[in-house]
């Protein structure tokens, strides 16, 4: 059904007739008149009008924030090609920023006065995942990663290595098995000590009932011990002889599966079948960097399946094995108090949307004068009244027990953009008759205007905002874009260690404490991209937390589980107190771009660079365009698998741009790179039936011209970013295949 423009239709849910100046895509409106609507007891006669108003008001807003981000680039370029050859001083360079706006003056210190924030962001330090929410069967197992197996997550990854006779392979390895439990021992002593002895040594498990309630004691061939910190013990569970004691550490909990008929219970000392932890906190389900969404079905089923989350309908059936499996969401867990009182904990993560940011626009939806509508816009409005729909449910705790509809925004540039979420998110909540401020933000510092004013933006929101972040890929793609003609960078790898990029992670905790963040907000840091290495990410993640973020990307429930270990090691909120007494890290670093004389580089080592590049930026290309995927675990050109968004395509396009750009590679020498690393990408996916070979026919491989476009038409993208190219070439995909 179309809602044509400037006329009076009448609308398939309802008798009433209104007038609205909307072009609709019938895919879209049927969604949201059949299944959206119905849900949130809206009409479409009070719907549509308040979208118009909506895009109306606040489309030419939009375009004015994306004019200035054009005419603040351009200021920029002009300056440094002014001074090309010459070199400028960082004084000048900092007077110049702040003449044009990019610099804006800071206010009073200030504290965010955010309320209804529910625990799980403003009280525990955990992993937070994010996953593409339009592959219902990713979404679904990321919200149920709440708790996970420690030894699962043990036994199933290289956290234990597979040396003297622990491998992995086959059938149940016992020596294996061993180490595992060995593992978690050590885990138990140093998050709930007994009182003088070791977990390894308890025969068995259970309670003391006293006058003052029920405490946990371990029995050691009859003598009785208690916990080192009796006040860990929150509850447990008894279902015949299986039984689940709770405990809780920096506010995440561990649960203690003791059941004598498990498979491991059985040979247990203690009957101990599982320690269980809860390990993501958070998810934020994610419309933007993960997934591919194109055009008006494409969003349909990306807010289809945030809808059945927060209805708690959604299910997935799919193949595991041969045999056919349906998923869904984990119901609470339910446990008696030490008082014997019932209670339940959310057997899901709290989940976050994110939307996508200000740049693009979705034909699901054509403005009064035909335009494709801002596709942030369409989300906020969206995303929001599929949110209305979280409510208490038998058996399911609401989402946010608050009754707040938590929204991840990205790629805002500066404060006056934050400033216009705020806008827009306050006009859904009226269009909605919600509270103000139901509707809370997370900022993403992933962009450099935002970075070098994040106080100011945090101020712009600082009623609703509930999370700040570094992601280095994506604030070093704007880092490159931002100075393009500047000069040429340094090699990728070596951008890891620039004063700026240390500055940046540093400063983030910095304001975010400064501004009242700890207690209130979550300080997140980026995520951890090989989900084979656990042992190498048990062994370096804990960084995160030392540096005092709250919460951190990780790429699967696994991963999730195993990092939960570094919270209970570290008291993040005594760390942030620690940070708070530090000077503030440097803005003059943070403002020093990346560059350098490369001149001294060989050239195999600018090749080298190339290939990885050119390798990465195929590998993901061709599933984001030939398959739709904008989010999976591509190999690198070593073939270690990396989990890789457009954050990681923009870095690498935006690096060979500026290389090719000031002429330490040519349009040649970079054409050449791409033919031979098709190559390697079409060994790499061999594999995958569905998979379109590119060096079969490199002329008519859309994929492949999608990629070469990304780097020769570089430095004209808007800050660099890659989602217009490739929602074109993705495009251009689906028709050739609808045409087949």
């Amino acid at each position: 059904m179309l809602i044509q423009s400037t006329t009076v239709e009448e609308m398939s849910m309802t008798d009433r007739q209104f007038e609205c100046a909307l072009t609709v895509s019938p895919v879209f409106s049927q969604f949201v008149e059949d299944e959206l609507l119905p849900a949130i007891g809206l009409s479409p006669g009070e719907f549509w009008p308040g979208l118009e108003s909506i895009v109306a008001d606040l489309s030419p807003v939009n375009r004015a924030l994306l004019d200035k981000r054009d005419e603040i680039q351009e200021q920029i370029d002009e300056w440094h090609l002014k001074r090309a050859g010459e070199g400028w001083s960082h004084d000048e360079y900092v007077e110049f920023l702040t003449s044009i706006g990019y610099l804006v003056a800071e206010g009073e210190p200030f504290s965010v006065g955010t309320e209804n924030v529910d625990r799980e962001i403003a009280e525990v330090a955990g992993p937070q995942l994010v996953v593409p929410v339009s592959n219902a069967r990713f979404a679904i197992n990321a919200a149920n990663a709440r708790w996970g197996s420690l030894y699962d997550a043990f036994y199933g990854t290289d956290a234990i290595s597979e040396e003297d006779g622990r491998e992995r392979a086959g059938p149940y390895n016992p020596t294996r098995g061993a180490a595992v439990i060995c593992r978690a021992t050590a885990f138990l002593d140093a998050t709930i000590p007994l009182a003088g002895a070791s977990h390894a040594d308890v025969t068995q498990y259970g309670l003391d009932h006293g006058d003052d309630g029920d405490q946990f004691v371990a029995s050691l061939d009859g003598d009785v011990v208690a916990l080192k910190n009796p006040a860990r013990f929150a509850g447990h569970r008894r279902d015949g002889e299986r039984c689940r004691y709770l405990f809780c550490n920096n506010g995440l909990h561990i649960e203690l599966l003791v059941d004598p008929e498990h498979p491991i219970g059985r040979e247990a000392t203690a009957n101990l079948a599982d320690v269980v932890l809860e390990s993501a906190i958070t998810t934020i389900q994610d419309c933007e960097d993960s997934v591919a969404a194109v055009d008006a079905g494409d969003k349909v089923g990306v807010y289809r399946n945030w809808l059945g989350l927060m209805q708690g309908s959604l299910e997935a059936t799919f193949d595991k094995g041969g045999k056919m499996m349906t998923r869904s969401l984990e119901r609470d867990r339910e446990y008696l108090d030490p008082r014997g009182e019932a209670f339940a904990l959310s057997g899901r993560s709290l989940m976050l949307v994110r939307n996508v940011g200000h740049l693009m626009t979705t034909d699901a939806v054509l403005d009064s004068e035909g335009n494709e509508v801002f596709e942030g816009i369409l989300d906020a409005v969206i995303t929001t009244a599929c949110a209305m729909t979280d409510r208490r449910r038998d058996g399911m705790q609401a989402n946010s027990r608050e009754g707040s509809i938590f929204i991840v925004k990205p790629k805002m540039h500066g404060p006056h953009e934050a400033a216009f979420t705020d806008t827009l998110f306050g006009r859904v909540e009226k269009l909605f008759k919600l509270e103000k401020n139901t509707l809370k933000v997370g900022v993403m510092d992933e962009e450099r205007r935002t970075t070098a004013n994040l106080a100011e933006c945090i101020r712009a929101v600082r009623d609703r905002v509930v999370f700040i972040n570094t992601g280095f890929l994506d604030r070093t793609g704007d880092e490159i874009h931002t100075s393009m003609r500047a000069g040429s960078v340094i090699r990728k790898e070596a951008i890891k260690q620039e004063p700026w990029i240390l500055a940046y992670e540093d400063r983030n905790v910095d304001v975010g404490i400064a501004c009242g963040l700890p207690g209130t907000a979550q300080i997140g840091k980026g995520m951890w991209p090989k989900p084979d290495e656990m042992r190498e990410m048990l062994a370096t993640k804990q960084a995160h937390c030392e540096a005092g973020a709250n919460c951190a990307w990780v790429p699967s429930p696994t991963a999730a589980t195993l990092h939960a270990l570094h919270y209970h090691a570290v008291d993040v909120r005594a760390r942030q107190q620690e940070l708070a007494k530090r000077p503030m890290a440097s803005l003059d670093d943070i403002l020093t771009p990346p560059l350098g004389d490369v001149s001294g580089l060989s050239a195999e080592e600018i090749q080298a660079e190339l290939d990885n590049n050119a390798q990465g930026i195929l590998g993901y290309v061709v599933r984001w365009i030939d398959q739709g995927v904008g989010c999976s675990k591509v190999p690198d050109i070593n073939d270690v698998g990396l989990m890789e968004d457009r954050a990681t395509l923009r870095i690498s396009s935006q690096h060979m741009a500026n290389w090719l750009l000031h002429g330490v590679v040519t349009k040649e020498q970079v054409l050449d790179t791409f033919t031979r690393m098709a190559k390697v990408v079409d060994r790499q996916n061999e594999g995958d039936a569905s998979y379109e070979r590119m060096s079969d026919d490199f002329a008519s491989s859309i994929a492949f011209q999608a990629a070469c476009a990304l780097v020769f038409e570089g430095c004209e993208q808007p800050n660099g970013y890659t989602e217009p190219l490739l929602h074109k070439f993705r495009r251009q995909k689906k028709a050739e295949l609808a045409a087949r």
